[in-house]
């Protein structure tokens, strides 16, 4: 075996090159119901299953689906949010031989529409919630988009909830087409169909689609196949090497349809026998008094819940004692959101990394062991880290220099969806991932990003990255979030702006800010611009800030003012 850096200081009971099987994705879950038959798997609001009660359920409605017409390569849409349809419905659809294409759904209609037509969804499946199956009703007719199947959101609720919302929350149930291409959730799973066995391929048949902006361009459909998400599944099980299956609880706030939450909460949690506690949105205070009284032992985030966490004004109110476990990804960790969060809960707080396209998870740091703050950590089980130079995507960089970050391993998409260009670009000699990021590699093989190369800010010739001026910004007390961003100037090519939000009660002059980063960044990283904003910043729908979306906003404002 080649004398990897990070093997010296691999977490002790794991090894590197542990075997890795390869299964089909819908055999975690049907090896959950067998293992754990009654255990709780779900709790909803209230309302909690047994991974019996769902395993019931999949089968039932696996073969409610093969009886409208889903059969092996069927695309098969999930426009949910975190419920129990999305988890039967997931395992449901691979169960009869179809494609899972997840769906944001907070997507606008045009969003939606473009990725019906981009994936070849045939069947959307979505709650009768007019905000959700209003979106997708509109697109019939106008997509390739040929069956809807309804599931009832009332009946996912426990009692009195699901009584109140019916007379409450009338007005938000849709009016639902009375016609051939509408199906009912209660029909499917009441269907006398026998499930139909069909073979899998596990290292060629896609399991999943899953959408991304890639490393350039338009949204892309990353194919992940069976072999790719079981991987994965079994190298971030195998990272927890604390987790007690039957036993350990999994906050779920992150949304499902996410890569991250999709393995990290979702199958993570079935692979271990896990209850999950499902929020169908991240709220504050309903998240701090689900681990108050639920105990979850789990909570895998992205840093800008983590933030609102440790800057929560009434955080003394809250028990978070029972968290053991907590995995950052979706973003850069600031080292103060790392050390205020763990000094806060007495948990440790790892930060890792991946992307859409390795399923996603690639890197994290150790939970028992050495975790250095900055990095993203060591590579998972069987994944190799390459850093490659940057001009010609070929030669591996020197031990500690940087270069574009590179990934091997299983957990490597097959490719993009009906996009061979965009493929080639990305994976290229040897299954190697080009992601796009600069790193290094130090003398222990932990991983440190230094920034992404199509976000790197280049004014007066001099390159400057993002990420770091943001990690500087961070480490001034008063600071809650921040972006860093490049402008165009007609005199500098680019300028560099800082787009921050103070803490509560707290203010920061333009001044007070470049004497406290004097000696923190060179002069040429030094931002030229601040703004200052009382409201939180731009953040995806996931809850990373944007750099995107404060540099549209930025760009709209110019061109009004111009």
């Amino acid at each position: 075996m080649t004398d990897y850096p990070w093997l010296k200081t691999y977490p002790e009971n794991l090894k590197w090159d542990m075997p890795i099987e390869t299964r089909p994705v819908y055999s975690i879950f049907d090896d959950a119901v067998a293992t754990f038959p009654d255990h709780l798997a779900f709790d909803f609001m209230g309302k909690k299953w047994t991974y019996r009660e769902l395993g019931v359920w999949a089968d039932k409605f696996a073969a409610g689906l093969q009886s409208i017409g889903v059969k092996k390569g069927t695309h098969v849409g999930l426009f949910l949010p975190n419920c129990p349809y999305y988890v039967v419905a997931y395992y449901a659809v691979m169960k009869a031989g179809g494609v899972v294409v997840n769906y944001n759904p907070l997507y606008a209609e045009k969003s939606l529409e473009y990725q019906i037509n981009d994936s070849d969804t045939d069947i959307m499946i979505t709650l009768d919630l007019d905000m959700l199956y209003g979106k997708v009703k509109n697109c019939m007719g106008k997509t390739n988009l040929k069956k809807i199947i309804v599931c009832p959101m009332t009946e996912s609720l426990p009692f009195p909830k699901n009584f109140l919302f019916k007379i409450f929350k009338a007005k938000d149930l849709a009016t639902i087409e009375d016609d051939d291409n509408h199906f009912y959730w209660n029909d499917l799973i009441s269907t006398d169909h026998i499930l139909e066995q069909h073979d899998i391929d596990v290292e060629q048949d896609t399991a999943v689609i899953q959408y991304t902006g890639g490393t350039t361009g338009v949204p892309k459909g990353a194919e992940l196949t069976h072999a790719n998400i079981y991987s994965n599944t079994i190298q971030a099980s195998a990272w927890f090497t604390g987790v007690e299956p039957g036993k350990d609880k999994m906050l779920g706030v992150l949304p499902f349809f996410h890569v991250f939450a999709m393995i990290v909460v979702l199958n993570l949690s079935v692979k271990n026998g896990m209850e999950i506690i499902a929020m169908p949105r991240f709220e504050l205070k309903d998240a701090l008094k689900n681990i108050d009284k639920k105990k979850p032992t789990l909570f895998p985030a992205v840093p800008a819940i983590y933030s609102a966490i440790i800057n929560c004004d009434s955080l003394s109110k809250y028990d978070l004692s029972s968290i053991r476990f907590c995995i950052s990804g979706g973003a850069p960790l600031p080292k103060e959101v790392k050390i205020g969060f763990e000094r806060l809960t007495g948990c440790k707080l790892a930060e890792g990394y991946g992307l859409t396209e390795s399923s996603p998870v690639a890197c994290c740091n150790p939970l028992e062991g050495e975790n250095k703050t900055g990095s993203i950590g060591l590579p998972l089980p069987q994944t190799i880290i390459e850093i490659v130079n940057q001009e010609n995507k070929k030669d591996l960089m020197p031990q500690g220099e940087a270069g574009e970050l590179c990934i091997r391993g299983p957990q490597v998409m097959k490719g993009y969806y009906k996009n061979n260009e965009a493929t080639q670009d990305t994976v290229r000699a040897n299954g190697r991932l080009h992601t796009g990021d600069v790193a290094y590699i130090d003398e222990d093989g932990y991983v440190f990003i230094i920034d992404r190369i199509k976000d790197m800010i280049i004014t007066n010739g001099y390159n400057v990255y993002p990420r770091y001026v943001e990690e500087a910004i961070y480490l001034h007390e008063d600071v809650e979030e921040c972006i860093v961003g490049g402008l165009p100037d007609d005199r500098r090519g680019e300028i560099v702006k800082a787009w921050i939000k103070p803490k509560k009660g707290k203010s920061i002059t333009t001044q007070q800010m470049k004497e406290f980063l004097q000696d923190k960044v060179s002069a040429y990283e030094m931002p030229k611009k601040f703004e200052f904003r009382n409201e939180p910043l731009p953040k995806t729908l996931i809850g990373k800030l944007s750099r995107k979306d404060v540099i549209a906003q930025e760009t709209e404002k110019a061109s009004k003012d111009a």
